[in-house]
């Protein structure tokens, strides 16, 4: 990982899919008993991190609630282990094809992988990512921590590689949020590697269950677990995944460390809570993806409608990129009305069942106006309103967006 800090040595650790193939099989788990068959992503969801087959051991891990465990064993200390936060890794890390890590939000997450960085290093980001991650990058970048931050469009795949030599990180976002540009993952983490910078991939978007960045050559993976992997609104929580490789398991122990000595160490409740969504996760991803390639197919012949983003539909820039490397296409929609932010703003409170909030990845479909934040990228256009289509129906759903489109668009009134 090009020049972070390789030095630090850590302390003793304690000791198939629902979905259509485009064009590749749905991704199959290696996390397996030695000599048998890899198992599906909706099988392993259901079936790791659980408790030893014994009699009368419980069939789901329970919570565990402790600061401080009796001395002896591999655990010691709350701010070390948990055997809850190790169930939700094990089936976080096995759905990815890693090693993962959880942290208290998805910005610890950040932040801990931000630390590895060098004092003076290079920080290659996308110009469309999370605000949280661009907030942390400006932040560094002005108290010179980080000598440069670079903002790039992904998609733009050549300009990216362009300016990989002599970064130390390169932070990818695919798709990005709130734009839902694609990137070419294995290109660009094959140029990364090629300039001796790691990748970190946040697929907080798309899910194990849509594509697995790790297999494309990603170093980490990113996780906000608040979002799809817990899945109900109703808790925060972050995740890192290595990848099972030499520098892969390096960073493990260096991120592990950082998480006991930083204190950026998850609630055993949230965890817990997050561990049950994970068990639904192939199902749940399912319906919405399903929810939103009929909604923005739909959305794309509205009146009141300019633009329509996502990756399901065929004249999207990302549509052919998307199509090769993910395995459905998110449930995630941004579309551009009519009217400029004005009527942008009045759809997000128009609607009836759809929810004026931020966040995504519940049950529930919720949207809301991006440029409604003061630190969204001016390049964001002011009357996009990104949807996070949720498992209602999708007739409902249908009925409640368009007549409040119709409501707000041009001639309405």
């Amino acid at each position: 990982m090009s020049d972070f800090d390789e030095h630090a040595a850590p302390d003793q650790p304690p000791a198939q899919s629902q979905f259509t193939p485009m064009a590749q099989s749905p991704a199959r788990s290696q996390e397996h008993s030695p000599g048998s068959p890899a198992l599906g992503l909706d099988t392993v969801a259901v079936t790791a991190g659980r408790p030893p087959r014994d009699p009368d051991q419980p069939l789901n891990q329970p919570l565990v609630m402790a600061s401080t465990y009796v001395a002896g064993g591999d655990l010691e200390y709350g701010r070390y282990a948990n055997p809850t936060w190790s169930a939700f890794e094990e089936v976080l890390g096995a759905l990815e094809g890693g090693r993962a890590l959880a942290y208290p939000s998805g910005l610890a997450a950040v932040a801990t992988v931000l630390d590895l960085v060098p004092v003076g290093g290079i920080v290659v980001a996308p110009r469309h990512a999370y605000l949280g991650t661009l907030g942390q990058l400006a932040d560094l970048v002005e108290s010179g921590r980080l000598s440069a931050a670079p903002l790039v469009d992904v998609a733009d795949t050549e300009g990216t590689l362009a300016l990989l030599p002599g970064a130390d990180l390169v932070i990818l976002e695919s798709p990005t949020n709130p734009a839902l540009e694609v990137a070419d993952l294995p290109a660009l983490c094959a140029g990364a590697r090629e300039a001796g910078a790691a990748v970190v991939v946040d697929n907080t978007f798309a899910t194990p269950m849509l594509q697995r960045p790790l297999e494309y050559g990603a170093d980490v993976v990113l996780h906000s677990a608040t979002k799809y992997l817990a899945g109900h609104s109703d808790l925060v929580l972050g995740a890192l995944v290595t990848a099972p490789t030499e520098r892969g398991n390096e960073l493990h122990d260096l991120l592990d460390l950082r998480r006991r000595k930083l204190g950026a160490t998850p609630g055993a409740f949230e965890t817990w809570l997050a561990l049950r969504g994970l068990r639904t996760l192939p199902l749940r991803v399912e319906r919405a993806c399903a929810n939103a390639a009929v909604l923005a197919h739909r959305l794309a012949q509205h009146p009141a409608v300019e633009r329509v983003r996502y990756p399901g539909l065929r004249d999207d820039p990302g549509h052919a990129r998307a199509t090769a490397q993910m395995t459905a296409y998110g449930a995630i929609v941004a579309v551009e009305v009519r009217g400029g932010a004005e009527a942008a703003e009045a759809l997000t409170t128009a609607t009836r069942l759809w929810v004026r909030a931020t966040s995504l990845g519940g049950v529930e479909s919720t949207l809301e106006r991006r440029r409604r934040w003061s630190g969204e990228s001016a390049t964001i256009p002011d009357n996009l309103v990104r949807l996070s289509v949720g498992v209602e129906d999708v007739e409902d759903l249908w009925a409640d967006l368009s007549a409040a489109l119709s409501a707000v668009g041009p001639g309405a009134g």
